[in-house]
């Protein structure tokens, strides 16, 4: 019976130790991506970005800025502000341009690359070291038997969302 009761009392001790660690450790998934203190960082601000490239597609200055905010608004828990957000995001298209990128046997270009780059502020006012002011780009491939004007409305999209990823990941997602 004592040998009964010496492995029945190392057993609710080990159990014991056991369930303090278990309850002492913090474990955190995160789905979004993003890695935000929401103790110290609680809204956003993400001013228009207007189009200053040279080549002026109409609609993409407003989808920008839209798909931007979209992006953070469904990937964070911030309150988007309109102005001295915690987190503040400004800029502007700066490139916007389509390039022959390829050449047949002929001579004649076969491909041709539409251009887009963004010139990101960021201000972090918990956390200044994490400021910068960048360009990103990104650039889709299409064939000439397309028009700009055929094409040009799906790349935007594509382009978009890599920028917007890019812009993302930097600011918030901390990768």
């Amino acid at each position: 019976m004592g040998w009964n009761r010496k492995h029945c009392s190392f057993a609710f001790l080990c159990a014991t130790f056991l369930i303090m660690i278990v309850a002492s450790c913090r474990i955190s998934y995160k789905f979004n991506g993003s890695s935000i203190d929401y103790t110290k960082i609680k809204t956003i601000s993400i001013q228009d970005f207007p189009n200053r490239a040279p080549l002026v597609y109409p609609t993409l200055a407003t989808d920008f800025t839209e798909n931007l905010r979209d992006e953070f608004s469904s990937k964070t828990s911030l309150k988007m502000v309109d102005m001295d957000g915690d987190l503040q995001i400004s800029g502007e298209i700066s490139g916007y341009n389509v390039i022959s990128s390829g050449v047949d046997a002929s001579g004649e270009a076969s491909e041709s690359r539409l251009q887009m780059s963004v010139r990101v502020k960021f201000v972090n006012k918990v956390n200044s070291s994490e400021d910068f002011e960048k360009t990103f780009s990104a650039y889709e491939v299409f064939s000439n038997q397309y028009t700009i004007d055929q094409v040009q409305a799906e790349l935007n999209e594509q382009l978009m969302d890599d920028i917007i990823n890019q812009i993302f990941n930097a600011t918030v997602a901390n990768w």
